[in-house]
């Protein structure tokens, strides 16, 4: 008898001793961890009791919470948006179940606890000071993004994104994903069930609301590609604007590459310039099998693509891929943004704000300044280099060839501002639909770039011309003008 009981004892033991050891590794170890994943409510619902900080544009208030709790009663903190769907797929929501965009990316500035705001909480503790959230400014240009917006929304059942930055220094003026949602239908705590309800029948949208596409979707860049291509072809064959490429008015690539205009020079061969003004595709497809595989994919690389690790902004950017291709046919098409090449709205927004600033790509942020409740900075973004795409003689080459796209006999007249000049390229992509996607990216002034934007129509079925260059115009304008 006293062996068993010996021997229970000691298993009574060691499992105490298990659970000892578990509990010490969740509480101790994996306590962060689980309070952040995003399946865990009370990271969310806790906070309803606590001022969280504003969102900011332009200096006003986009996200803010208020105590809607009656007189008396411990405070319960609504979170309100405003603008409806303007700033939602880069502000986002704060639910009592999760949290998305800026929202979820600075959760912890914007509900206090985040490490850098120790001395405030620790003073307010000793002051008694009720303790709130950092305040986020962002960079975003209220006149930019409302000028992209309005200009999807008069499109009417198109979807679609556009970027706008600065190519200076990397700050994104505009980023509208449409459709885009109202925040305030998704977070109400006075009535929860129809929040979630609306939630989930904004996931089941086939429109996809929740998506942000400026970010996190990829699309085949078609002809905007070529700008890189043109890159390419300078920085490794010594190509300039008046070298000539074979421009049949077919090309075989396994299946005929045709011309859209049927013919670039009557067939003969065709100058780099005149190819990028009107957008020539058998000339772009041999001046990608001249480049080579390796040197178009890492020409791509210096602009953004293939990043060896994930971009954020703070929100997590989707990759862009330009591979490595060897098989003549597929790298042909890759030349022109076909096959293969998949790149976001804010990959192709860099390839023109890199071309607009002398070769260098600037890092893309959204965050300009973090604030204490007291208005003191914690933080605030330096402009970064992200890479050295090309040489600035390089970009001046580029630059001169893209304002011809937008001149009188090029293929996108309707990005055009009277009096200033602006440097572009569309872009009409397939995607093994009957509609195809259409694409602009450019900047202006082009002597002295203010913005850089890229713009994509889904589905538009027309041109790049037709569809995406009148909205990029829009938000040019809104800060050239």
């Amino acid at each position: 008898m006293n062996t068993t009981i010996r021997r229970l004892s000691i298993f009574c033991l060691l499992m105490f001793l298990v659970l000892m050891v578990n509990v010490t590794w969740v509480q101790g170890f994996q306590a962060q961890s689980i309070l952040e994943d995003p399946l865990n409510r009370r990271q969310f619902s806790e906070r309803l009791s606590e001022p969280r900080g504003p969102i900011q544009v332009a200096g006003e208030n986009v996200a803010y919470s208020e105590d809607i709790a009656e007189e008396g009663k411990p405070a319960r903190y609504q979170r309100f948006y405003n603008e409806g769907g303007l700033y939602t797929p880069i502000v986002g929501s704060f639910r009592q179940y999760g949290a998305s965009g800026i929202e979820g990316a600075e959760n912890s500035l914007l509900d206090g606890t985040d490490d850098r705001l120790a001395v405030r909480n620790f003073r307010d503790i000793i002051t008694g000071r009720e303790p709130e959230g950092a305040q986020i400014q962002l960079t975003l240009n209220p006149d930019v993004q409302q000028a992209g917006y309005d200009a999807f929304a008069a499109l009417g059942d198109k979807n679609g994104a556009a970027v706008a930055l600065d190519p200076e220094t990397g700050a994104i003026l505009g980023a509208v994903s449409y459709p885009s949602y109202d925040a305030n239908e998704v977070v109400s705590i006075t009535d929860e069930i129809t929040a979630v309800n609306n939630y989930v029948e904004l996931e089941n949208d086939p429109r996809k609301p929740l998506l942000n596409r400026a970010l996190n979707e990829r699309y085949a860049p078609g002809s905007t590609f070529k700008v890189v291509t043109a890159a390419a072809a300078i920085e490794y064959l010594d190509a300039g604007p008046d070298s000539e490429q074979d421009a049949p008015d077919i090309l075989s690539l396994g299946v005929d590459l045709p011309n859209a205009m049927g013919s670039c020079n009557g067939g003969a061969p065709d100058t780099l310039a005149h190819s990028i003004q009107i957008s020539c595709n058998t000339s772009f497809a041999n001046w990608a099998i001249d480049v080579g595989g390796e040197n178009l994919s890492e020409q791509a690389s210096k602009f953004g693509f293939n990043p060896e690790e994930t971009l954020t902004v703070p929100l997590e950017v989707t990759e862009s891929y330009a591979p490595v291709e060897t098989d003549r046919n597929i790298l042909g098409r890759a030349g022109i943004g076909q096959s293969n090449v998949e790149s976001t709205p804010l990959q192709m927004a860099m390839v023109a704000a890199g071309v607009a600033n002398d070769g260098e790509v600037m890092r893309p942020y959204v965050v300009d300044t973090v604030r204490d409740s007291d208005l003191s900075v914690v933080t605030q973004t330096s402009p970064e280099t992200y890479s050295e795409a090309v040489s600035a003689s390089t970009a001046e080459q580029l630059t001169e060839m893209m304002v011809l796209v937008t001149g009188t006999n090029g293929s996108g007249t309707n990005a055009a501002i009277p009096g200033i000049e602006v440097a572009g390229k569309t872009g009409t992509a397939e995607n093994g639909t009957d509609l195809t996607h259409n694409w602009f990216i450019g900047f202006a002034p082009a002597d002295d770039p203010q913005i850089a934007v890229a713009v994509v129509v889904e589905f538009g079925g027309g041109s790049g011309n037709e569809l995406a260059a009148p909205i990029a115009r829009s938000m040019m304008e809104a800060v050239v003008q």
